[in-house]
């Protein structure tokens, strides 16, 4: 069944995207490039994207001509698609602290900026827990940091181990680790991405969340392209999805290409 409200569209699909590290640098702006191709892009396909981050810090990277981001997409998902757009009006949304409740929470809370307290990393900035509408954002390093300082943690937290062909996140790692250890009855999902933090959201409230929200639509296939699709990867869930058609990409450049490859090659 085609979709009734993109029937305008010549393929009936839809193409969405994570934001950092697949249409931008990490928390930097888009390319005039990649803006111009998307916006061709969307002449063939419904497109949007499905972002951790909150619409403002979204829109500071996508909204690069001063125009709405959700003007920009046919589908705005922001914090996993809790904070959503169609066509650009907004869609009913969901809150991580009703769902958790207060005194759930100033327990979790208080927990974690122990930890961060005493935990030893070569630097520390600002803004370690930051509190979204459908999930909070841990920093160990702190929101704060230059983009300098982000790229000196991300090496410091990774280490790539070749034998097992995956990442390894030393210090989110090990934070993740004790809060589930702790909160084990809180069915919480701790997820890794970006470069200096991870998300932790109710269980179910990963980027598969979004999906929900387009499955009357009737499209044939739903294309996800993401940067951290490898398992406790932030995109690992609707990549692996079995309603999805998963592409893994490296940078903005690869996503680029793919897009090139599946829908102007022939």
């Amino acid at each position: 069944m085609a979709s009734k409200t993109f029937a305008n569209r010549p393929i009936n699909k839809l193409v969405l995207f994570d934001v950092d590290g697949t249409l931008t640098p990490a928390r930097q702006s888009a390319s005039p490039a990649m803006i111009e191709l998307l916006s061709e892009l969307r002449k063939k396909v419904t497109i949007g994207f499905v972002g951790g981050s909150d619409l403002a810090k979204i829109s500071e990277q996508l909204a690069i001509d001063g125009s709405p981001v959700t003007d920009k997409f046919d589908y705005a998902f922001a914090e996993n698609g809790l904070t959503a757009y169609k066509l650009g009006k907004q869609l009913p949304s969901q809150s991580f602290i009703k769902h958790v409740g207060e005194d759930k929470y100033k327990p979790l809370v208080n927990f974690i900026l122990r930890y961060i307290a005493d935990l030893d990393i070569p630097i520390k900035r600002g803004t370690f827990v930051e509190f979204r509408n459908g999930m909070i954002n841990v920093s160990p390093i702190g929101r704060n940091a230059t983009i300098a300082e982000r790229y000196e943690f991300e090496a410091y937290d990774k280490v790539f181990t070749v034998t097992i062909a995956k990442h390894i996140h030393g210090v989110r790692a090990a934070f993740v680790k004790a809060l589930k250890e702790k909160f084990a009855d809180y069915n919480l999902t701790f997820s890794i991405g970006g470069q200096i933090s991870f998300d932790v959201f109710p269980t179910g409230w990963d980027k598969t969340y979004c999906l929900r929200l387009v499955e009357d639509e009737g499209f044939e296939e739903i294309h996800f392209f993401g940067d951290k699709t490898y398992q406790g990867g932030n995109d690992y869930e609707i990549f692996t999805d079995k309603r999805t058609v998963g592409h893994s990409v490296t940078n903005p450049e690869d996503t680029q290409r793919i897009l090139k490859e599946l829908f102007w090659s022939s």
